[in-house]
């Protein structure tokens, strides 16, 4: 598919890129290579293939939801300057 320097133009435009003017053919040869890629690939006849949402039909493992470590926010909390409900209170900095 070969598209028009205008075209590749408002192309760059939607995608707010900014295309000097000595760029324009290389970006219309790219752009159109790309295009004439997604034409061939839309003649090819995909009805007897499934869908996938991955290439390896296999489980995920998953691992045993368990604590691995303890919590030290007593700990650290201990040596801030203010702290409520196992939060921190820091100066309010926004009126």
């Amino acid at each position: 598919m070969d598209l028009e320097p205008d075209e590749v133009e408002k192309i760059a435009h939607l995608a707010r890129i900014a295309v000097a003017a000595g760029e324009i053919e290389a970006l219309n040869t790219e752009l159109s290579s790309i295009l004439g890629l997604v034409e061939r690939m839309a003649e090819l006849d995909t009805s007897d293939i499934l869908p996938m949402a991955h290439p390896l039909d296999m489980p995920q493992r998953l691992r045993p939801d368990v604590v691995t470590e303890e919590s030290h926010r007593e700990t650290y909390q201990s040596v801030a300057p203010a702290t409520k409900n196992g939060l921190y209170l820091v100066p309010r900095v926004i009126e």
